[in-house]
């Protein structure tokens, strides 16, 4: 599976076509991971200057739609807000190959495959 780098604007302008489709969320971190399924309306971006702690983003991701996410196997809850937040470093890597988008970041890796029914 070949994947290549993307700026950051490149993975905005090819993730934007991604509207009104069903999209998988899969977010690594550590030894945890979660699997979104959403429908996405649209995609944003925040900026938040007035950080209490380093753990909450400067800039962030918000992937707007409805959803539901799956903690485990037998675990299916739907999304608690409107929006899926990834938080974007200096440092995160954006890839994208074979129909999925990976956001590698210093907390963890997100892959955002669509997905055809």
């Amino acid at each position: 599976m070949d994947e290549r780098n993307l700026s950051i604007e490149e993975f905005n302008e090819l993730l934007q076509q991604w509207s009104g489709k069903t999209i998988r969320i899969t977010k690594h971190e550590l030894r945890d991971q979660d699997t979104v399924y959403m429908n996405l309306d649209h995609i944003d971006y925040s900026k938040d200057t007035r950080r209490m702690d380093d753990y909450e983003p400067m800039h962030a991701l918000h992937l707007h739609g409805t959803g539901r996410t799956e903690t485990d196997a037998v675990s299916v809850q739907p999304l608690p807000s409107t929006y899926y937040e990834i938080p974007l470093e200096d440092s995160s890597q954006y890839q994208f190959g074979d129909n999925h988008f990976s956001l590698v970041t210093d907390r963890g890796t997100y892959t955002i495959q669509l997905i055809h029914y």
